[in-house]
């Protein structure tokens, strides 16, 4: 085989890229792993608050959510890794998530838990209390903004107290785990290219034939998956697949702060990751006994949709208000003058669930809408794809009858219409990420 012709092309190496280079290459093709930074990990996947959670809207989302659990869990043996001290770590802390009206008090949430044999816990209001000393329990809804002459006034309502799932945590290094994953493809036989920015899609034949870079190299391949986060929608067009796609994606601004803990929430004493609907925020652990907040993007916030290649990265006001939201909960948080806040980009889909799936293109595949929320699933989502693209590339017709795939750790099986391009918008989507 030629020195710049491959089985498969990967066209991303964040955790998810990495990961389905892996899987890939466990199934023996050669692998090519591209990326336009100079690193695995380096984009979108270096700002993720890389939170691990089975708690999900969706029968598929609380499946692959708990059976990602056991993948980080396992870390060490899931990569065969030489040196298992040298590998990110994960922190199986449990996920903490408000009982509020917002969410339904998690009524269709806790029903599909049943249903998958997912384990809970309820916490009632005065055991909450004694794992968080200083979290109020008052009402907020609905969120605001600080020039609301109302934000911070409580609705008059108390929860009830959380829910408590023990399957979850988050990973310490988000960039780290990609990292992680690009050498256990190495070690598989995979090779990556970085600094390598794809220009074109080709094709012969009425398929996919590989890729050409901006510097006009070609190289050749009869499978192409994008996994390009952030800038999926634009690899998308250039591989002409967009017209046969009910779900689209584009890129999607954020912001996460960064502040200390308030008690109970310190990594030192193995504070928990805390989901807040109520007041529009969640929260996960951070070393130096801080906390990462993000937003769950509440009606009262803009939303900044923005090209990939052109965005401020400069934080805004933004960051300091969901200290401020989180404040409410946790009066003993104290909002510092200046927030340190990280600013990355999500690749959302319409439904914000992913995307895994064929396209119209004959060997062109996409793992695609998956930034933020499904950094839990990428060790998954790279055996799912390596899966699917071997039953395409056999003859099977996955758009007629969708490929089923079997998740070892919890014995359930999802179908992979679910994460369909040709699906309708998914009414269960929370329209929300808690990255």
């Amino acid at each position: 085989m030629a020195d710049n012709s491959y089985d498969a092309i990967v066209i991303g190496a964040g955790v998810i890229g990495a990961a389905v280079a892996l899987s890939m290459a466990r199934r023996g093709r050669r692998v090519l792993g591209l990326d336009r930074l100079p690193a695995a990990g380096y984009g979108s996947t270096s700002g993720s608050c890389a939170i691990v959670r089975p708690f999900y809207s969706t029968y598929e989302g609380v499946a692959m959510g708990w059976e990602c659990h056991f993948y980080w869990d396992g870390w060490a043996g899931y990569l065969d890794a030489p040196d298992p001290t040298a590998l990110t770590r994960y922190i199986a802390c449990g996920n903490t998530v408000v009982l509020c009206s917002k969410n339904k008090y998690l009524k269709h949430i806790l029903k599909i838990m049943d249903e998958v044999g997912c384990p809970y816990e309820l916490v009632p209001a005065d055991a909450l209390r004694a794992r968080l000393p200083t979290v109020s329990l008052d009402s907020y809804l609905p969120a605001r903004r600080p020039e609301d002459p109302d934000f911070g006034a409580t609705n008059g309502e108390a929860l009830p107290g959380a829910a408590f799932f023990p399957t979850g945590g988050y990973v310490t290094d988000p960039q780290g785990a990609a990292r992680d994953l690009q050498e256990a493809a190495g070690r598989a036989g995979a090779t990556f290219r970085f600094n390598a920015d794809v220009a074109g899609i080709l094709r012969e034949g009425g398929r996919c034939a590989g890729v050409r870079l901006a510097t006009g190299e070609i190289l050749r391949a009869p499978v192409v998956v994008n996994v390009a986060g952030p800038h999926s929608h634009k690899v998308n067009v250039m591989a002409g697949v967009e017209e046969g796609m009910k779900i689209k994606t584009r890129a999607l601004r954020h912001e996460v702060a960064h502040v200390p803990a308030p008690r109970g929430l310190e990594q030192s004493k193995g504070g928990t990751h805390f989901s807040d609907a109520d007041t529009a925020t969640y929260c996960r652990p951070e070393s130096g006994d801080h906390i990462l907040i993000g937003s769950e993007d509440p009606d009262c916030d803009p939303r900044e949709w923005v090209d990939p290649d052109n965005f401020d990265r400069n934080p805004t006001e933004q960051s300091r208000i969901q200290v401020m939201r989180l404040a409410q909960r946790f009066p003993d948080i104290g909002i510092p003058q200046r927030v340190r806040t990280v600013v990355d980009l999500y690749d959302v889909s319409d439904d914000w669930l992913p995307i895994y799936d064929r396209s119209d293109l004959d060997g062109f595949y996409m793992a695609v809408g998956t930034s933020g929320n499904q950094f839990k699933t990428a060790p998954l989502v790279g055996e799912m794809m390596a899966h699917l693209i071997d039953a395409c590339e056999g003859g099977h017709d996955h758009d007629a009858e969708p490929v089923d795939f079997h998740l070892r750790h919890i014995d359930r099986v999802v179908n992979m219409g679910f994460c369909s391009r040709r699906r309708e918008i998914n009414p269960d989507s929370s329209f929300s990420v808690v990255g």
